[in-house]
């Protein structure tokens, strides 16, 4: 952790970005506003070039300064699996995957597959 060290920052959309923000939270929005302006294409389209790269190299920079890391489930998926599952794994800084408000994607079901991998789901 470097001397510039933030507490926690938020990676995904707008409206998740606001609430988070008036709590302190440091936010980077993947979501602009003018997605809700109807005149351009969807930046978190996975298939915007320009959208991916910058949730990825956002994801780097905050991985390097925060202590926690929030990301909504819609913008963890624009991260290569492998970068994800290793920074989920390595717990350095701590990274959460957390539901997107739009319901466009959620996050994993640790619990079921912790009951899976144990035998014990129905």
């Amino acid at each position: 952790m470097n001397a510039d060290a933030k507490g926690c920052v938020f990676i995904g959309d707008e409206l998740t970005a606001a609430g988070l923000r008036l709590a302190g939270v440091e936010v980077r929005v993947s979501v602009p506003k003018h997605q809700d302006q109807g005149n351009r294409s969807d930046p978190d389209d996975p298939g915007d070039e320009a959208a991916v790269a910058r949730v990825r190299r956002w994801f780097d920079e905050v991985r390097e300064a925060a202590e926690l890391v929030l990301i909504d489930a819609h913008s963890a998926e624009l991260l290569d699996a492998d970068v994800l599952n290793a920074a989920l794994r390595e717990q350095q800084p701590r990274v959460l995957v957390i539901a997107d408000i739009r319901g466009r994607a959620r996050p994993p079901d640790l619990s079921a597959t912790l009951k899976r991998q144990l035998g014990l789901a129905e």
